[in-house]
């Protein structure tokens, strides 16, 4: 069970793995959009997003026995370069998955670490197969970009850090992949600021998450071709319970949406972001008149974007 004392076990745990990821600011978009915004640069993380979190916890917790057999997982690239940077840091072996439509500067990412992607097709259960497949040819043990507890508490210490950073936060916005984040953030803010409304972020082309909420039932994602590579997968069995009984509400983004919001964060973060990175402030200026006059935490998840697809970001 994920709880805020595995989250703060996990926080003490990684702490030399990980980077205490500063707050940006900005006046220009505060008066465009009428709030007090903070963004969580998660995109300044190692490897370039939050996942190194996840991927750091779940390492240092390995048994002796667990890390001599190696791990391996399936992932669209943050993940599996984070997996792959950690089993370097401790020496041991990394096998990892990747959807063949993977970016490729995320597959070179998982190549700059020493580890030789597997690739397989995009859909859940063929990289749930690959993997299964290779894990039972190496006896690696799995680490899950989201069905992990150890992910989720790792994930879930990015929120912790935003608590000691800033005061009186009304609101936290969050984008929804697997779950992996929003679960592990909200089992950080809802057992400690009960009173702070989180929100998720997801693409309309990979509407899983708001469509299980709906449902009631764990639903396939409509597409898998969103431009925000990072959350081309279905919410996870283990988040959806976690986000269902915390979460406050959920907004789809259209492609556009991510794609003007990519350009604004790079112009005015002075950062680069990729397009899964950059949902959570998509959301937020399609839902300004919401969160008008409040102080606002947006997470920036990522930063490893695909110069191939610059049409997508250019004014």
């Amino acid at each position: 069970m994920v709880t805020l004392e595995s989250v703060q076990t996990a926080a003490d745990r990684i702490r030399h793995d990980v980077i205490r990821t500063p707050l940006l600011v900005n006046e220009t978009l505060d008066a465009s959009l009428g709030c007090r915004l903070f963004f969580k640069a998660e995109n300044l993380q190692h490897t370039g997003a939050f996942k190194a979190r996840g991927a750091a916890n779940a390492v240092r917790n390995l048994t002796p026995q667990q890390a001599d057999s190696g791990v391996v997982t399936h992932s669209s690239g943050n993940h599996a370069a984070a997996l792959a940077r950690m089993a370097r840091r401790v020496g041991i072996a990394a096998h990892v998955v990747m959807p063949h439509n993977s970016s490729v500067m995320k597959i070179n990412a998982v190549r700059s670490y020493g580890v030789e992607p597997i690739f397989c097709e995009p859909a859940s259960d063929q990289r749930e197969a690959k993997a299964a497949e290779v894990m039972q040819q190496t006896g690696a043990t799995m680490v899950h970009p989201f069905e992990s507890h150890d992910v989720i508490c790792g994930q879930g210490t990015m929120a912790l850090e935003l608590l000691e950073q800033v005061d009186d936060l009304d609101a936290v916005i969050v984008p929804v992949g697997g779950g992996g984040l929003l679960a592990g953030t909200l089992t950080s803010l809802k057992n400690t600021r009960p009173s702070i409304r989180v929100c998720a972020a997801e693409p309309a082309w990979a509407d899983d998450t708001f469509r299980s909420l709906q449902s009631g039932q764990h639903e396939q994602p409509a597409r898998y071709d969103t431009i925000g590579d990072g959350l081309r997968t279905q919410v996870g069995q283990q988040t959806l319970p976690i986000i269902r009984q915390f979460l406050d509400d959920i907004f789809l983004v259209t492609e556009t949406e991510i794609a003007e919001a990519t350009r604004t964060l790079i112009q005015h973060t002075r950062t680069i972001v990729e397009p899964s990175g950059a949902v959570a402030f998509a959301a937020l200026s399609q839902q300004r008149s919401q969160f008008a006059g409040q102080r606002v935490a947006v997470v920036i998840s990522g930063g490893n974007l695909d110069l191939s697809q610059g049409q997508y970001f250019r004014g």
